[in-house]
């Protein structure tokens, strides 16, 4: 099922979207997230989107969206993509994932203008990344069982000021991943039983309208089952839990010359089977 959450009177509400991006409001149901975990409240939501009479309250592109959920945590992945490892100049392919985090400062929503200051950044970055969000408690998982434990799947933007991030060394991840508004989300959430297999879903991301990344997530290092599986090994992952499991080649980092988000650039990160995240850019 497809879920969003939507602006309704300047309330939040949980919307199930239909083959023709239909939304009907389900919010007496439940939210996305109680949605996401039960198959019960899914099928009752299905009921209701079919019975005789149902109407929806709009089309999803139509809609004031907001991020389908806020994570717990965010869990980020580094150099996941060989191409772009290579345009990013490392000669070694991680063997292990390359494990940081974003701040829940970071989360944006859909359609926001994301905003930061020139003092702060003025080469910032975008990544079109495929998010998994946890759908149950998760701990010392198989790679055979992870995806067991999948909740659903989302568009994200893993917007990375880079001076920051190769500062020290390279040694300012976090920071560099963290500033205000640098994690957008959405449009949807999509529940795990629409993917089968994550790994197998085209991935862009378009700024003012170019095609900047196109790959698909069959070319990852390390697979979605195998992020679950490592991750778990270490620590317990709770439903709401999120992993941005890595970008592919076509960075701006990775031009000659580099080329980084302006003031007004409008970013779209479209992944498969899911849709597209649309974020404008202001610089104070």
């Amino acid at each position: 099922m497809k879920l969003v959450t939507y602006l309704a009177k300047g309330m939040p509400a949980t919307g199930a979207v239909d083959a023709d991006g239909n939304v009907f409001d389900v919010s007496k149901i439940g939210d996305v997230m109680e949605l996401m975990t039960s198959t019960s409240l899914r099928k009752a939501a299905k009921e209701h989107m079919t019975r005789k009479g149902a109407k929806p309250v709009g089309l999803v592109t139509k809609l004031k969206l907001r991020a389908p959920m806020i994570p717990g945590k965010i869990i980020a992945i580094g150099v996941n993509y060989a191409a772009h490892a290579a345009e990013m100049n490392r000669t070694e392919l991680p063997t292990k994932p390359v494990v940081f985090a974003k701040m829940t400062n970071a989360i944006s929503h859909p359609g926001d203008t994301v905003t930061w200051y020139a003092d702060a950044t003025e080469r910032m970055d975008w990544e079109a990344e495929l998010a998994v969000v946890i759908g149950k408690k998760a701990y010392r998982v198989s790679e055979a069982d992870a995806l067991k434990y999948v909740g659903g799947y989302t568009c994200a933007n893993d917007l990375s000021a880079r001076e920051i991030q190769q500062g020290d060394n390279g040694k300012q991840w976090v920071l560099g991943k963290s500033l205000d508004q640098s994690c957008p989300i959405g449009p949807a959430l999509v529940t795990s039983d629409e993917i089968k297999d994550p790994q197998t879903l085209e991935i862009k991301c378009l700024v003012n309208g170019e095609v900047m990344q196109h790959s698909n997530t069959n070319t990852m290092l390390i697979g979605v089952a195998r992020l679950i599986a490592h991750l778990t090994h270490y620590m317990t992952l709770y439903p709401g839990d999120m992993i941005v499991t890595g970008t592919p080649n076509g960075v701006g980092a990775g031009r000659n010359p580099p080329v980084f988000l302006k003031h007004g650039d409008e970013v779209v990160v479209e992944i498969e089977k899911i849709g597209a995240l649309r974020n404008k850019c202001a610089i104070k």
